[in-house]
């Protein structure tokens, strides 16, 4: 039980500190929009300026051939033209991250390798498997 609160207590601390980070508007080319709340319950879209901060809620939108970098932390992050989202779903969404390489592990025993077989490898294997009896 107490396994079960320390885990859930580590999850929650690090999902607030994840939340209340935020990405700053390092470079804008084209035109990147932030949608924010409008007066009546909907919302309006406003264009985005260097310097802006966002949240990870915010949800932005890039025209075609625009391009945002967004600094977050130390990392800095490109959202290509034509994206619509959450800042945190578009950053994490395997989009280029620009950066320093600090450190790059390359040691055998931090592998994952396996075999990958094929159907075909499989259907030889299974031929000379004594077990099976051909039809």
């Amino acid at each position: 039980m107490k396994k079960l609160f320390l885990t859930a207590f580590i999850i929650l601390m690090t999902a607030g500190a994840a939340v209340a980070q935020n990405y700053t508007v390092e470079r804008i080319t084209g035109l990147v929009q932030k949608e924010t709340a409008a007066s009546g319950g909907g919302s309006t879209r406003v264009n985005l300026k260097v310097g802006d901060i966002l949240t990870a809620s915010t949800i932005i939108h890039t025209a075609a051939e625009a391009v945002l970098v967004l600094k977050f932390g130390e990392r800095l992050i490109t959202i290509p033209a034509s994206r619509s989202g959450r800042v945190s779903e578009l950053s994490a969404s395997g989009l280029r991250v620009t950066g320093n390489v600090t450190r790059v592990d390359t040691t055998a025993a931090e592998r994952t390798g396996g075999q990958t077989t094929t159907a075909s490898a499989r259907a030889a294997d299974a031929a000379n498997d004594p077990d099976i009896a051909e039809e």
